[in-house]
C-alpha cells in the first residue's frame, strides 16, 4: 500500500496562467472577426472606437458594473450625430432610409466596443 498523497505535476498546481491564455485567445478571436466586418460597419467601428476614446477614462460611465441602459443609449445617439456630420464634410450624406439601421448599427457597435475595453482593463472579468 501506498501511503504517499497523489503529487500533482506543476502545471496542475497553478491554474490560473490557463485563465489568461483562454482570456487572451477569447479577445483575439473577437478582434480578428471585427476585421471581417463588412467594409462600412469597419469605417463606422473606427469612428465609434475614436469618439468613445473620449469616453474612456477611470470612473467612466462605460466601466460602471451595470451601465445604466437610457445614458449609453444617450452617447449612441451623440455619436450618430457626430458621425452624420462628419459623413456629410465627407460628401457621404446617410439617406433617410438607412438611418435607423445605421442608427441600430453604431448602438450595436458602440456596445461592442465597450465590452472590449471593459475586457482590457478588467472590468469584465476579474483577474486575481
Amino acid at each position: 500500500m501506498n501511503h504517499y498523497p497523489k503529487i500533482l505535476p506543476f502545471y496542475m498546481t497553478y491554474p490560473m496562467p490557463l485563465f489568461y491564455e483562454e482570456e487572451d485567445t477569447v479577445m483575439r478571436d473577437l478582434e480578428y472577426l471585427q476585421e471581417m466586418y463588412p467594409k462600412e460597419a469597419r469605417r463606422y467601428q473606427q469612428k465609434v472606437g475614436r469618439i468613445l476614446d473620449r469616453f474612456d477614462y477611470d470612473g467612466s460611465v462605460i466601466y460602471d458594473e451595470y451601465p445604466d441602459r437610457m445614458t449609453l443609449y444617450k452617447m449612441a445617439q451623440d455619436m450618430m450625430a457626430v458621425i452624420t456630420r462628419e459623413e456629410e464634410q465627407e460628401k457621404r450624406p446617410i439617406s433617410k432610409e438607412l438611418l435607423p439601421h445605421i442608427t441600430e448599427l453604431i448602438q450595436i457597435l458602440l456596445y461592442n466596443e465597450i465590452y472590449k475595453r471593459r475586457q482590457a482593463k478588467g472590468s469584465g472579468l476579474r483577474k486575481f
